[in-house]
């Protein structure tokens, strides 16, 4: 008897120490998530504009910005996510696809940060012309890279057909 009740407060003990609270945030911030995701793609979804990032985050620093004398990232913006409002840019972030256009079109540097998460889990982050451009052109090579392979056999494969 001894023994089966101090095998019951041994169960009872481990189940103390699993905190319950964690599972419950875990499960709030899921439906969350969600709700949020789904948010999006019935906004999104009249525009017909896919969405490729799990993830992401758009900030504008009010200090450098000088949307008042030209607005190009609000122009540039597909989804109208970017808007002016009293005197300032606002940001409707459910809209935002963080495709980064409106950092590719900004006059001032590190004035507009984006960061997203790509499906493969990678990170990017971007806040001048240049980084956006360095990405584009990687992404670009990459892809000229998979198409010559895709068209063209490899050299063993072509000399055992001509050689």
């Amino acid at each position: 008897m001894r023994r089966e009740a101090s095998e019951r407060q041994a169960a009872m003990s481990q189940k103390s120490e699993t905190p319950s609270g964690g599972d419950i945030y875990q499960l709030l911030l899921e439906a969350s998530k969600k709700k949020r995701r789904e948010k999006r793609a019935q906004l999104l979804q009249p525009l017909g504009i896919k969405e490729f990032f799990e993830e992401g985050s758009i900030s504008i620093d009010k200090r450098t910005c000088e949307g008042v004398e030209c607005k190009l990232c609000i122009e540039a913006c597909p989804t109208n996510a970017l808007y002016w409002k009293s005197g300032e840019v606002g940001i409707v972030e459910e809209l935002c696809v963080f495709c980064t256009a409106c950092v590719s079109n900004c006059i001032v540097d590190n004035c507009i940060q984006v960061s997203r998460r790509r499906p493969d889990g990678e990170t990017e982050r971007f806040s001048t012309p240049s980084d956006v451009l360095t990405l584009l052109n990687a992404i670009g090579s990459k892809k000229r890279v998979d198409v010559i392979k895709s068209r063209f056999p490899p050299m063993e494969a072509y000399l055992k057909m001509y050689g």
